[in-house]
């Protein structure tokens, strides 16, 4: 631990030792419907399959937004196994890079979203995941860089 960052940067990077995080789900109808009232993304490409069947897609495909959302579950899936440095910092999302949605993900397809820490930036207090999401056929079909911040917890914050 620096005299300067009450984090200790050691502990951060033995974290790329980690085995890499993976999450599966079937996205299913209601996720697309529950997203899209959520958000107010009512495009037919998410929930007009009369009107996606005439397109080069021939059926309705999922947001890419839930798709970061699932990325996200994995990140926090991350933290959960024991990310956090102690009581000395606590992990928060910073935002994700070079994302791309590469194939569609269609109703009923089942993606695993797979979460690698991949880099870390001690003296930045920062980390990378490389995220990968493939669909039941093993196509991968998004990818994206996550960036972490590591921010150091104040004591007695909150009492």
């Amino acid at each position: 631990m620096s005299a300067q960052s009450p984090v200790d940067t050691q502990e951060i990077q033995r974290l790329l030792s980690l085995p890499p995080m993976k999450f599966s789900k079937t996205v299913g109808e209601s996720d697309v419907y529950l997203f899209a009232g959520i958000t107010g993304d009512f495009s037919a490409n998410h929930v007009n399959e009369a009107e996606m069947r005439r397109t080069s897609f021939g059926r309705r495909i999922a947001h890419g937004a839930l798709l970061v959302g699932f990325m996200s579950t994995a990140s926090t899936m991350i933290v959960d196994r024991g990310l956090t440095l102690s009581p000395r910092a606590s992990p928060v999302s910073l935002g994700y890079d070079r994302m791309r949605f590469l194939k569609s993900v269609f109703i009923g397809d089942t993606i695993t979203v797979t979460y690698t820490l991949s880099a870390i930036d001690a003296e930045r207090l920062r980390s990378e995941g490389k995220i990968e999401v493939t669909n039941q056929d093993g196509a991968l079909v998004a990818v994206a860089t996550h960036i972490m911040k590591w921010v150091a917890n104040s004591r007695g914050a909150g009492s």
